[in-house]
């Protein structure tokens, strides 16, 4: 999808009636977010009669690798944002459309309930614990929480905006898998932290699942945050220049990226 240059073009309304495949892409952030939710969290599930708990890196594995298998799965449809502050930092670099924007963040924070609900449903009682709600370590303070979020969602959208341009030609393997790692090493290093969210749906589904909403707002404003940042500091500042062909210097590649892994 071409950046907008238009405020018509901005909110997107037309969509709703010109885009018959709309109700694909919705469906396909419903179902990656449902699956992003339900695999990442069925990681977090510890068998406690059994003696045993998960580690920090099988759960980082368990969210970056179904990021990252979603993302070659459904990029194609929606561009797999799976996650409200990637849209968000979309809208604000103009590459999604306001009415788009508002559609997928409803449709990602339903899969999240769904999947969040379809694991609660899957899991013996006594072992539902808090079904892998991101919560945060006592020893930490909301402000403390809300930087470590904001953080390491600032890396997964600078890497996702990295690999997505469309103007660089030194991009070697595989986009998703990249964009997956991102989602690994910021778990790896911040699940004692914060639990490592780096995406507000996917702690509002386990919220509202358990109804354990406490500091619920720095899993929304601390990714958000650091999208925006990374998606504005990519396109202002980092964006790979204009290619020249070599028939035609003067002919220049003007294709604009998208989240499309």
């Amino acid at each position: 999808m071409p950046a907008w240059s238009t405020a018509r073009e901005g909110l997107g309304l037309q969509e709703v009636v010109n885009n018959k495949d709309l109700w694909k892409t919705l469906l396909a952030e419903f179902v990656g977010t449902l699956f992003l939710v339900f695999i990442g969290c069925l990681t977090c599930i510890g068998w406690t009669d059994e003696g045993y708990a998960p580690s920090v890196v099988q759960i980082a594995l368990g969210f970056g690798i179904t990021v990252a298998t979603m993302a070659q799965s459904i990029g194609h449809i929606s561009g797999c944002h799976i996650n409200p502050a990637v849209t968000v930092a979309m809208i604000v670099t103009r590459k999604i459309p306001l009415f788009r924007a508002l559609c997928y963040i409803v449709m990602q924070c339903m899969g999240a309930a769904a999947g969040s609900a379809l694991l609660k449903a899957l899991t013996p009682e006594d072992i539902h614990g808090t079904l892998g709600m991101t919560q945060l370590n006592p020893k930490l303070t909301a402000a403390q929480g809300f930087g470590v979020e904001a953080l390491i969602t600032f890396v997964l959208v600078l890497v996702v905006f990295g690999v997505c341009d469309e103007r660089r030609e030194d991009v070697l393997g595989s986009g998703p898998l990249a964009i997956g790692l991102s989602v690994t090493t910021c778990h790896v290093g911040a699940i004692k932290y914060t639990g490592a969210s780096m995406n507000p749906a996917r702690s509002f589904g386990p919220a509202l699942v358990t109804g354990l909403w406490d500091n619920h707002w720095v899993y929304w404003a601390g990714p958000v945050f650091g999208g925006l940042l990374a998606g504005g500091l990519y396109a202002t500042a980092f964006r790979a220049g204009r290619l020249h062909s070599a028939s035609d210097s003067d002919r220049e590649d003007t294709k604009m990226e998208k989240y499309e892994p």
